[in-house]
């Protein structure tokens, strides 16, 4: 069973009395431990679709099942409970609060899902190790690169264990070395078995992904790419190579 499946789905919105398929008869199915993108153009409906797979929002027809669970009718709080616990989210613009420090920032979702300070703290510190930001625990958003910032955000979308995360733009606001090194990090992510989807227009950026999803005018592309089965020899793990100060010693950025 995959664990993102989509069937005959459609959104439809009315504007100025039009109606207006962002979605048109989507089938996909996404495995666990993919690394995807979706690309497409601007107007091309990749948001919309990152919204429904992502609990943010309904389907008006069709079925969309995560991780076993159809949520093509759910209400509401049953979609947020479904993004507290089985999905995490990293924007282009990092959506860091800035008066609290990056611990604290890493520590949001575990708050709204009612886990005790002492667990969440040392769950969100588990969250920096992975993306070598422990010694930026204190600090706050003013005093970090932009890389970092990104890094921080990566950390809060991991720190629940979801079962897939969803990256709208991720190297959007980056230099180009920068956003090398997130995208290496979203790559040793899920070779470590995380689903990683990453949203772009880039084809460049989409190139990286081991699978595309191509969106225009609602529907999948031709150009699209099927799911990838890795064989053992190909899961290879291990952290990034994170230098002094918190920087990926590959990239100067």
């Amino acid at each position: 069973m995959a664990l993102l499946e989509m069937r005959q789905v459609r959104k439809i919105y009315r504007v100025a009395g039009e109606e207006v398929r962002a979605l048109d008869g989507v089938d996909l199915d996404i495995e666990e431990g993919e690394f995807i993108s979706i690309i497409g153009p601007s107007g091309s409906g990749k948001s919309t679709l990152m919204h429904l797979m992502g609990c943010l929002d309904t389907p008006t027809e069709g079925c969309v099942k995560l991780d076993g669970v159809d949520v093509s009718r759910a209400s509401a709080n049953r979609l947020a409970d479904m993004r507290n616990r089985k999905i995490g989210f990293v924007f282009q613009t990092f959506n860091l609060l800035p008066r609290l420090n990056v611990l604290q920032n890493v520590e949001l979702p575990l708050i709204y899902s009612g886990m005790r300070a002492r667990r969440r703290r040392a769950q969100a510190m588990e969250a920096l190790t992975q993306v070598d930001l422990v010694n930026r625990a204190k600090h706050r958003p003013s005093q970090l690169s932009g890389g970092q910032s990104q890094r921080v955000a990566i950390a809060r979308a991991l720190v629940n264990h979801p079962k897939i995360i969803f990256a709208d733009e991720p190297t959007g606001n980056l230099d180009s070395q920068t956003g090398a090194a997130i995208l290496e990090l979203f790559r040793d992510l899920s070779r470590q078995g995380r689903t990683i989807m990453i949203v772009t227009h880039d084809p460049k950026i989409a190139a990286q992904t081991s699978r595309q999803i191509e969106i225009r005018d609602g529907k999948i592309g031709h150009g699209s790419t099927a799911p990838t089965h890795r064989s053992p020899s190909e899961e290879e793990s291990g952290p990034p190579r994170w230098g002094a100060g918190g920087q990926d010693s590959r990239f100067n950025g």
